[in-house]
């Protein structure tokens, strides 16, 4: 059951044409990944259906809603969570910090700011959840530790972990493994395939085919703003054999 669909989506910068006319279906508790050279529209696409840009045509639809240029914040409380291909943690807070601001908090609120025994039980409730969290990503010994002292690819657990909080519906990742070891790139994409068991949805923006096409179960190729090719299960491989696929990587411009 589909539940992200994009129609003809046209994004302009300036006379450039970044995106020209892409319609995408991610279906319900799957892997999509969107793969392409630089400059193809990748990013700009993921921009545009999380809200930090606008599109100059076409339509966004999540879960049988209109989300069609609203702002981020709207976006997220629709169930899209986004995370980058540089982590952002707020890198002087500690693990277990960084996690709960994912989280709205009612204290937050000048008037119930005031009232401190009534968001006691849920600030109880968030804390238990980020611990849940953090054990299931394997970060629970690291809760302490401030986040600018961790490696390159924790962060990227981090920012996982700070979007679990907010009880995602559809989790958005760009390059979610550009610069982490090979031994922890896979633990982020079985932690990926653990969280699609739990019902949550992925689409990805990924370079390293090596490692991600054996957890996908939907791809899409772009190339000049425009989807190119497309396939799901089985037919991923013939995808990638597909000599127009092949033509736009023989410069080697897979890599960023």
């Amino acid at each position: 059951m589909e539940i992200l669909r994009t129609e003809n989506i046209v994004k302009f910068f300036g006379d450039f044409k970044a995106l020209d006319n892409v319609s995408i279906s991610v279906d319900k508790q799957t892997v999509c990944l969107i793969i392409g050279p630089n400059g193809s529209g990748k990013s700009t696409l993921i921009n545009v259906i999380t809200g930090f840009l606008k599109a100059d045509g076409g339509k966004v639809i999540f879960d049988n809603n209109d989300i069609t240029n609203k702002e981020p914040e709207e976006i997220y409380n629709y169930g899209i969570v986004r995370t980058f291909q540089t982590p952002q943690p707020l890198k002087e807070m500690t693990v277990l910090e960084n996690l709960l601001i994912g989280q709205i908090h009612p204290g937050e609120e000048p008037i119930n700011a005031l009232f401190y025994s009534k968001w006691l039980p849920f600030e109880e409730e968030i804390v238990e959840k980020a611990f849940k969290i953090l054990e299931f990503l394997k970060l629970s010994h690291l809760y302490d530790r401030k986040a600018g002292e961790l490696s390159g690819g924790q962060m990227k657990l981090v920012e996982i972990g700070r979007a679990l909080m907010a009880n995602p519906k559809m989790i958005v990742m760009d390059e979610p493994i550009a610069g982490v070891a090979p031994g922890l790139a896979h633990d982020i994409f079985n932690h990926v395939l653990e969280l699609k068991d739990r019902g949550i949805t992925f689409l990805i923006v990924e370079h390293r085919l090596d490692i991600v096409l054996q957890y996908i179960d939907h791809l899409y190729v772009m190339f000049n703003g425009r989807i190119i090719a497309e396939g799901r299960g089985k037919d991923i491989e013939n995808v990638l054999k597909d000599p127009k696929v092949v033509e736009i990587y023989i410069g080697g411009n897979i890599e960023e």
